[in-house]
């Protein structure tokens, strides 16, 4: 029962902080975007295009929706723990890329620092706790690192896409204009190897440490 209370507060507090930072995101980009005349639709737009923000909304809505409605499918969808554990890939690869490759191209400052914190540091480490304390073993195997691809491999499909017909790009490293077709591809591969080896490492972790804390816990019952 006090476990369960834990979890309750904690998805609560995660999921707060998600939906805040998400609005926070959006609300100063449209602000920003008004200022240099450029329409608030066209805003939203861009603010879907990025893997952070569809990445945390996802785990935002994988938090919030289960707990609103319990019994639909979507629900129960969510809350699967191969479900989860495949979130924690993402939103540490969101986290991880961040802090290698983008956080020294800007300095954001005030509000907008917060943000930037909560979507790629607060978020990732605490959505990795919420994984190794409140999700139970999902009987991961090897070869679902490979499925986990489907999201990041449709992303890619969509970025490259919509730069066909807008000319813009979200990130440097996916930046046909600047480096060609063949430079993103590149790049896309070692992406592609990065996500597959995280959750190579989540199987790991699922097999061995939630494992050993679920024995650990039965034996105390």
């Amino acid at each position: 029962m006090q476990n369960e209370k834990t979890r309750q507060v904690f998805e609560l507090l995660l999921l707060s902080l998600g939906w805040f930072a998400l609005g926070l995101q959006l609300y100063l980009g449209i602000v920003a975007e008004l200022h240099r005349g450029v329409a608030w639709q066209w805003t939203v737009f861009n603010y879907f295009s990025y893997f952070t923000i569809l990445t945390n909304l996802f785990l935002a809505a994988g938090l919030t929706v289960p707990r609103l409605r319990p019994h639909s499918r979507f629900g129960d969808f969510l809350r699967r723990p191969t479900v989860r554990s495949a979130s924690l890939v993402y939103i540490t690869i969101v986290g991880l890329v961040y802090a290698i490759l983008l956080r020294h191209l800007w300095n954001p400052t005030g509000w907008r620092w917060l943000g930037d914190v909560l979507l790629h540091d607060v978020i990732p480490i605490g959505y990795f706790v919420h994984w190794v304390l409140f999700v139970p073993p999902a009987r991961l195997r090897w070869r679902d690192a490979l499925l986990w691809l489907a999201y990041p491999g449709g992303y890619l499909a969509y970025t490259l896409l919509r730069g066909v017909f807008v000319g813009l790009y979200p990130y440097p490293f996916l930046n046909v204009l600047r480096l060609g077709y063949q430079g993103v591809l590149v790049n896309s591969a070692f992406l592609a190897l990065a996500f597959v080896a995280m959750g190579w490492l989540v199987v790991v972790l699922d097999r061995h440490v939630k494992g050993l804390l679920a024995v650990r816990v039965n034996t105390r019952r």
